[in-house]
């Protein structure tokens, strides 16, 4: 915008200049030719009473001393002599000498100014100066260099100005940009300055209103979901009470083990709800521990239900851009949708590689029924499930620079791939 301005004033000034200065230099042309042409009429006139008057030795002294100055100056005499400039007569000398009257003839070389002297007694004398092409244009150049020097100083003084002004405009809309991606990137305490025009200012207060309110929204919604996730630690301890009060240990043992994995995932919940996460922070975990742990809890509940897992892993670590408790939260999310939507007996295949830029692939395969993946949306199934497994996923993939893909299997079921990006620095635990 800031160069469009720039060209504008500068295109609106070329035109001004060009609009003032071209006439101006047409005319300071017409007035040094005029200037030109009136100083040798002046002169030629000024020897007009010497040649009706005097005798033939004061006339030629009279015309040397004009010629002397520079001036081409020949008087031609009724009884054909010459004096001054040598010069043959033209069709200007002989006109003005039978019509007896004066004119100005352009030629080729200048102006032929022509004067006739009738007072002579022997006929008509003519008086004949030439005015140059560089007498016509003298000075004229210079007054050009100079009108067009002012023409370049005026242009870049405009431009100079037209670039304080664009700078004056574009500075606080540049503001306002940088501070809708900082709030886009979920800064919500940028806010933007009101400087500018009053349409940019009232532009910059109609988005801090926005991100404030914003802000609040977002307090709101983390502080019941907090609540929400106060409410379910009574019904956890519960749970946990009930699973201690078993008889088998074993059964015991994967029934506490299932509330602890609950239990974790409501703190997540709560840590999230009460302290938002900076956008930037470079948070990571190691994706085979991660992936070979959460599938090592699913292959009990798998050989209960004659499930086949085959389970790829390749060595780790594998870093990537996701936190452990959001990745463990992922793998649950797609292995329970397996465990929920196809039947006992149907196999799985659990595959997680290193992928071509950095970070992982995660492949979770089964032999179901399958599921159309237009299908399914946040907070809808065909299933009869909330629809939210498969959109955790698909949030942790984008929030870490990867995609989520659902596919047909080979034969049958759904064949979910999840790339995962790497993070900028790991630590290895």
């Amino acid at each position: 915008m800031r160069r469009r301005l720039t060209l504008l004033v500068a295109a609106t000034t070329c035109l001004v200049l060009l609009a003032f200065l071209v006439p101006l230099a047409v005319l300071l042309r017409g007035v040094a030719r005029d200037r030109a042409l009136v100083a040798a009429t002046t002169e030629a006139q000024g020897v007009v009473a010497v040649v009706g008057t005097a005798d033939r030795a004061a006339l030629r002294l009279t015309v040397e001393q004009v010629t002397a100055t520079g001036r081409s100056m020949t008087v031609y005499l009724p009884d054909g002599t010459v004096l001054g400039t040598p010069a043959a007569r033209t069709p200007a000398v002989e006109l003005a000498a039978r019509a007896g009257r004066s004119l100005t003839v352009t030629g080729p070389d200048g102006n032929e100014i022509v004067v006739a002297v009738t007072g002579r007694p022997e006929g008509t004398a003519v008086i004949r100066t030439v005015v140059s092409r560089a007498e016509l244009t003298r000075g004229v150049d210079r007054s050009w260099l100079v009108l067009g020097t002012l023409g370049v100083a005026l242009l870049l003084v405009g431009l100079l100005v037209a670039d304080r002004l664009a700078g004056s405009l574009t500075a606080p809309i540049s503001e306002l940009s940088a501070v809708s991606h900082r709030l886009a990137r979920a800064d919500l305490t940028a806010r933007a300055r009101p400087t500018g025009p009053p349409e940019l200012r009232e532009v910059a207060g109609a988005l801090n209103h926005l991100a404030g309110r914003i802000q609040e929204l977002l307090q709101d919604e983390r502080e019941q979901l907090a609540d929400l996730s106060h409410r379910l630690r009574t019904p956890l301890t519960s749970l946990r009470l009930e699973a201690e009060s078993l008889a088998d240990p074993a059964e015991a043992a994967r029934v506490g083990a299932a509330v602890d994995g609950l239990e974790r995932a409501v703190t997540g919940l709560i840590r999230q709800a009460r302290w938002r996460r900076d956008p930037d922070a470079d948070t990571a975990c190691d994706a085979a521990a991660v992936v070979g742990e959460r599938v090592a809890f699913w292959s009990v509940l798998a050989e209960d239900t004659g499930r086949e897992v085959d389970l790829d892993l390749a060595d780790g670590p594998l870093p990537v851009r996701v936190p452990a408790d959001e990745l463990a939260a992922v793998v649950d999310a797609l292995l329970g949708n397996v465990f929920a939507h196809t039947p006992d007996g149907t196999a799985v295949a659990v595959t997680l590689r290193a992928g071509p830029a950095g970070g992982a692939v995660l492949v979770v395969a089964d032999e179901g029924p399958g599921l159309p993946a237009e299908r399914v949306r946040r907070g809808a199934s065909s299933a009869g499930s909330t629809g939210l497994g498969l959109d955790i996923a698909r949030r942790a993939a984008r929030t870490s620079g990867g995609r989520l893909d659902l596919a047909a299997g080979a034969v049958r079921g759904l064949r979910v791939t999840l790339e995962l990006g790497p993070p900028r620095t790991f630590t290895s635990p």
